[in-house]
This record gives C-alpha cells, sequence and structure tokens, in this order.
C-alpha cells in the first residue's frame, strides 16, 4: 500500500481518536452527573413514570455510550496495526485489503470476502 494513503488514514484516524476520546470524555462527566442526581436528592423522579423515563434515558445513554467505546477500540486497533506494519492486510485470511475499503473504513481489518462471511451472508 501506498506509503502517502496510509498516512493520510493514519491522519484521520488520529482525528477520530481525539474526537472520541473527547467523547468518552464528556460521558464520563456526565455519568457522574447522573450518578449524584440519582443519590435521591431528586424528589421529581419519585413518581412511577418519571423513574421509568429516567431508566429508559439512562439505559439510551449506555447503549449509545458502549458504542462510542466499541469505536474507540475500534480506531486504537487500527493505529496500532500501522504501527505495527500490518494495516490494510486482512486479519482472517491475509490478503491485502482494498484501499477503496479502508478510505471508506479506516478501521476495517476483515476483506470484503471475509467480512461477508462473519456475517453470514
Amino acid at each position: 500500500m501506498d506509503a502517502d494513503v496510509v498516512k493520510r488514514l493514519q491522519a484521520d484516524l488520529q482525528e477520530r481518536l481525539a474526537r472520541l476520546e473527547a467523547e468518552v470524555a464528556e460521558l464520563d462527566a456526565e455519568d457522574r452527573e447522573l450518578l449524584s442526581e440519582a443519590s435521591g436528592e431528586n424528589a421529581y423522579r419519585d413518581h412511577m413514570a418519571d423513574q421509568g423515563s429516567a431508566t429508559f434515558e439512562r439505559e439510551l445513554d449506555m447503549t449509545l455510550e458502549e458504542n462510542v467505546r466499541d469505536l474507540l477500540a475500534e480506531v486504537r486497533g487500527a493505529l496500532a496495526r500501522i504501527e505495527a506494519g500490518t494495516y490494510g492486510t486482512c486479519d482472517r485470511c491475509g490478503s491485502q485489503i482494498p484501499v477503496e475499503r479502508l478510505e471508506a473504513m479506516p478501521t476495517a481489518s476483515l476483506c470484503v470476502t471475509c467480512k461477508e462471511a462473519e456475517e453470514g451472508r
């Protein structure tokens, strides 16, 4: 793979890393705030409907937070593969991942064929 392409994709990944790390820090701060609110200081949550809404919102937040952390792990993995010199090589079959796929999805670690097999297509 062309070194300039790898550098460009690495820069994109580093931007994503910074953005995701900032988002995780913000989510962590919100978690601490929500934890202090859930300590019983807010009387309005005593109503069952309010408790249900709060529970739903918290579960949604947890799902979104998990998605952000998964994306963060994928970006870190891609950057680690660049450092190791294995970026652009399929983790399963060892073939080269097309540049077009990496440009569309810089965190890709599988070629299209292996990804489709993983998804059961």
